[in-house]
This record gives C-alpha cells, sequence and structure tokens, in this order.
C-alpha cells in the first residue's frame, strides 16, 4: 500500500497547504466566527451575528505559513514513515505525520487563533491592535495562551482527520484500481473532517474558553476550566457549537483537501512540462 501515494517534492506541499487553507479560511471563516462566540457564550448568553468576517485578513496572515508549514512536514514526513513501517501500520504513520506537522505548526498557529478569537468575540477591531495590546497586558505569552489545550485538541484533530483521509483515499484506490478525481478526493475530505471535527468538539470547547479569556484568568488551566463547566454550566456545553463546527470543519474538510490535491497535480504537472522542454534542448546541445 505504501506504493499507493507517490512522493511530493516539499515546496509544492508547502505551496498547495498555502493556498488550500486560505481558501478555506475566506470561503467559512462566517461559520467559524459564529461557532467561536457560541462557545464563548456563558449561560443564555445572546449571539451577536455582527461583524462575522472580523480578523480574516489579520488571520490570513498567520493561515497561510502556517498551512504551508504544515503540509510542508507533513509530505515528507508522511513518505520517510511509510518507508520505515511495515504496510499494515500505514494507519500509524499518517497519525504520527499528522501529529508531527501540527506541533510544528504549532508556532505559528496558536497566535494566529488568539488573535483571531478575541477578534471574533469583539475584544479588538484590528490584528494589530490586538497584538498590540495582547503584547502589553499579558506579555508575549499572551499570544501563547491556551498553548496547552491547543495542542490537546489539534494534535489529536490532525493525527486523525489526515489518518481518516489518507486511508479512506488509499482503500479507495485500491478498490477502483486507479487515481481518484477531484470530487471523490472532496467528497473524502468532507467525511474525514465531519467525523473528526464532532469527536474534538469538547476540546474546542476547552481551548476556546482559555485562549479568550485575556487577563481576566477565569480559568487557572485546562483541569480547571473543565471542573469550572461541569460546576458552572453542566456537561451538555462540552458540545456547544457542534453543529457550526461538524458543518465548518465538513465542508472545510471537503475543500481543503480537494484544493490541496488538485493544487499539487497542477505543480507536478508543470515541474514535469518543464523538465519536457528543457530535454529537447539539452539533446540539441548534445548532438552539435
Amino acid at each position: 500500500m505504501k506504493t499507493e501515494t507517490p512522493g511530493t517534492v516539499p515546496a509544492d506541499g508547502a505551496i498547495a497547504g498555502a493556498v488550500a487553507g486560505g481558501v478555506v479560511e475566506s470561503v467559512l471563516y462566517p461559520i467559524d466566527t459564529i461557532k467561536t462566540r457560541l462557545q464563548a457564550a456563558h449561560g443564555g448568553g445572546k449571539i451577536v451575528l455582527k461583524g462575522l468576517y472580523s480578523g480574516l485578513y489579520g488571520n490570513l496572515a498567520g493561515v497561510l505559513p502556517a498551512s504551508a508549514l504544515f503540509v510542508g512536514v507533513y509530505e515528507p514526513v508522511k513518505k520517510k514513515l511509510l518507508e520505515t513501517f511495515p504496510d499494515n501500520l500505514s494507519a500509524l504513520a499518517h497519525l504520527s505525520a499528522g501529529a508531527i506537522a501540527g506541533a510544528v505548526s504549532s508556532i505559528v498557529r496558536v497566535p494566529t487563533e488568539v488573535v483571531k478569537q478575541r477578534m471574533q468575540t469583539g475584544q479588538f477591531a484590528t490584528a494589530p491592535n490586538a497584538v498590540h495590546m495582547i503584547i502589553s497586558r499579558e506579555g508575549f505569552r499572551g499570544l501563547y495562551a491556551g498553548y496547552g489545550s491547543f495542542l490537546l485538541r489539534d494534535l489529536p484533530f490532525d493525527a486523525i482527520q489526515f489518518c481518516i483521509y489518507e486511508q479512506l483515499r488509499m482503500g479507495y484506490k485500491l478498490a477502483a484500481r486507479r487515481e481518484l478525481n477531484d470530487p471523490e478526493n472532496a467528497i473524502i475530505g468532507a467525511f474525514a473532517g465531519a467525523i473528526t471535527g464532532a469527536v474534538t468538539t469538547p476540546l474546542d470547547v476547552i481551548k476556546t474558553r482559555l485562549m479568550i479569556q485575556g487577563s481576566t484568568k477565569q480559568y487557572k488551566g485546562i483541569c480547571d476550566c473543565v471542573r469550572a463547566i461541569m460546576r458552572e454550566e453542566g456537561s451538555h456545553v462540552f458540545l456547544k457549537g457542534i453543529g457550526p463546527r461538524v458543518l465548518w470543519i465538513g465542508i472545510g474538510g471537503s475543500i481543503f483537501f480537494g484544493v490541496l490535491e488538485k493544487t499539487k497535480q497542477v505543480l507536478s504537472q508543470g515541474r514535469m512540462g518543464i523538465c519536457n522542454c528543457d530535454s529537447p534542448n539539452e539533446n540539441r546541445i548534445d548532438r552539435k
């Protein structure tokens, strides 16, 4: 099964990741904003539907490099692990590659997420203002608020989503005995995203609460956040925003993986075209 997935040039993976991440973020940002406001609201708090694109441009400045870094790390790590692990452990290779790529890209993703969610909940009007105020009030560490909860959510998320996607693609390709087309990649991506989004919703609620609390320090950490929510609001709160989250990540998975595979294909074909154009010139020089 290892031979089913051809290698991807790291630069191609990084470019494709940036393109896919940017497209998904731009299209689905309003749904993400609604989800964040649902999770941030305490009790029966009213959800404001204005400013659903608040913070988009600043967020894209972080999403593009973060997505590029993620896929740029994921592809070569996946390739290496698939070469190392036996065929029956390919799922473990995909899980591990997703977790490793998620850990590396979190260096960029966490500050981006903190700024985005503070803007989505109306704390700041612009990304530069958000960064300046967070650092002045909380120090540089404020940009990494909720870092532990982010890893708690995103490492399993990245690992599970990419594992489901890769395993379904491999199985489908073996059964169909051909390469998948664009709609098939998109459908598999949607399925992988929706399942992963539902499973990790409780972790997302915890991460959101910790990231948006700012200098108020309502929660002392992950365990304190869980206990406080259970005590004051009830366990049902851990599934708050699951509808928008599953919708957002399901559609997002469809778009992300569809755009990712298509971009990698276009880049690969372009590179092959350049090589084919260069070959005749080299032959003519040799004949002289």
